[in-house]
């Protein structure tokens, strides 16, 4: 694998306890893995001071925050106001995530849902992207959407993506992104990587959602940045183009949407 090659990891939890003391092997292993920039994702916006931390430390990190879908019901409602505000620091670049999971938190629907609207007029108010989680729940997240972007338009990314083909072309008439996690490597996920196959190849992300999915040769160990390179190396096979044609053009989209990470 060469590391003259640069890609991003859209998405990670660098605060997670998974990783305490050992931050700076873990950026220094993305770092020598051709993963040069990290977008570390708060799920909680009480810990958002600690996740801002790291990112002030790093300059290869960003970072977002919201209230993760399934923290929804236990968490204080954010406000619109309260997100604009985080969003004044600089390396602040996305909203979230939030979005809707019925797989493990479907008596929280409702919550779920408010949650999400608030945080969709976040990112219309910011101009910043939405990040989406989006779990058990493809109808209503379809829905919602479609109808909040005719309330007024914003930029998303599908984080994670592994829904159906249905919320796939929903999103992508948007003009959304899907972000393509470990679990597209996966040997079982040859659906899903028809779903991701069929999608314009100028509207695709690569993440890891560390600590979690961990890719081949990996699954089943703790996930860390360096191995979006191996997620990275299976969506340039999905999209029959070659390892540095696909890596230079996930980070035209990165940029493009992310466009705060950009010097």
């Amino acid at each position: 694998m060469s590391t003259d090659i640069r890609i991003t990891d859209s998405h990670c939890h660098l605060d997670f306890p998974d990783f305490d003391g050992e931050r700076d092997a873990i950026v220094a292993r993305a770092r020598a893995a051709g993963v040069h920039r990290m977008v570390t994702i708060c799920t909680r916006l009480r810990q958002e001071p600690q996740v801002r931390a790291i990112a002030e430390t790093y300059p290869e990190v960003f970072y977002a925050a919201g209230t993760h879908p399934m923290s929804a019901a236990d968490e204080p409602m954010a406000t619109v106001d309260e997100l604009v505000a985080l969003a004044a620091h600089p390396k602040f670049v996305g909203i979230g995530e939030s979005g809707l999971d019925y797989h493990y938190t479907a008596e929280s629907a409702g919550v779920q849902k408010q949650s999400l609207r608030i945080h969709i007029a976040a990112a219309r108010e910011t101009g910043l992207p939405l990040i989406i989680h989006a779990r058990a729940a493809d109808e209503d997240m379809a829905g919602i959407l479609t109808e909040e972007y005719r309330n007024g338009p914003y930029a998303c990314v599908m984080h994670c993506f592994s829904s159906g083909a249905g919320l796939a072309r929903a999103a992508l008439d948007l003009g959304f992104y899907l972000s393509m996690s470990g679990i597209a490597a996966f040997p079982k996920s040859q659906e899903l990587r028809d779903i991701f196959a069929a999608a314009p190849v100028d509207r695709i992300l690569v993440e890891t959602d560390a600590p979690y999915l961990a890719p081949p040769p990996h699954r089943g160990k703790r996930n860390e940045p360096a191995y979006t390179a191996h997620t990275a190396q299976k969506g340039a096979e999905v999209f029959g183009m070659g390892w540095p044609e696909f890596a230079a053009q996930t980070e035209a989209n990165f940029e493009r949407l992310f466009t705060r990470t950009v010097a």
